[in-house]
Formats: structure tokens, sequence, C-alpha cells
């Protein structure tokens, strides 16, 4: 049996979401968090031709990755999540793909206001322990090391 390579990840990471045309954008890598999450804001639900839709902005205008784009994607789920303020609060799930150490792997994001937080994306246990990572919390951004 062919043992899997574990990437190490530091406390922080720049990470793309292609899917979105988003590039070099900071992540916090979060053990103590369950699942991930993305800043967004004019979170709504939608419904065209007799289906449910979530619409959103991602991150604030002064993010410089900012471009107004108005994102409407299929509604993956929606559940209550417990937030870093210990409040419960219900959110929407989409799914998307993020780049890390050159490989595209499979996120599930809650859309949320962030913008009290100092990173507009957290990555939780769960896409951690899925994908096989290791963290490491005295390193940051050990994936660009792979990138040329």
């Amino acid at each position: 049996m062919k043992k899997m390579k574990r990437h190490t990840l530091g406390r922080t990471e720049r990470v793309d979401l292609p899917l979105w045309n988003i590039e070099n954008i900071e992540a916090k890598i979060d053990t103590g968090a369950f699942t991930s999450s993305v800043h967004c804001h004019h979170i709504e639900e939608v419904h065209k031709s007799g289906a449910t839709f979530i619409q959103f902005n991602l991150l604030d205008p002064e993010h410089p990755a900012y471009n107004e784009q108005l994102f409407v994607f299929p509604i993956h789920d929606k559940r209550e999540v417990k937030s870093s303020n210990g409040q419960r609060e219900l959110r929407y799930f989409v799914k998307t793909k993020i780049l890390l150490f050159e490989h595209e792997y499979d996120i599930e994001l809650s859309l949320t206001d962030r913008s009290e937080m100092k990173f507009p994306i957290l990555i939780g246990r769960k896409f951690i322990r899925r994908n096989h990572f290791l963290v490491d919390v005295t390193k940051k951004n050990q994936s660009l090391k792979q990138r040329s």
C-alpha cells in the first residue's frame, strides 16, 4: 500500500479559490473550528425557475480582491453553526474548490460576515482531517513554498 504524503499547514495560508477567480487570499487555519467559512455580505436566498439559490458578494469593498461580483450558487446545505462568539446562527453552505500545495481540493464553506475578523477565510478541522493535513502553528504559508 502506497503511503500518502501529508502536507503541513501553517497557522495561516495563502489560498486560491479558482472557481471564484480569487487568488492569494489569506486564510486562518483553525483546528478549534469544525467548519470552514468565507467572509461575504448581502447573503440572500433567491428563487429562479422553481429552484432555490443563495446569492452573495464576497469580501468587503475595501479588500484588494473585492470586485463587486455577485455570486449565485445552489445551496449545498443550511444549518446551525456556533460562531466564534459562542452564538448559534443559521448559515448557508456552498461547495467550491480551494488550491493548496498546487492541488485543488473540494471544500464546503459557510457564508458569514467575518468583517470583524482578521482573515476572510477560516479553514476548519473538517477540511483539515478529510484531506489528511497536519498543522504546525509555529509556521505560516507552507503551501506558498510549493508555488513556482
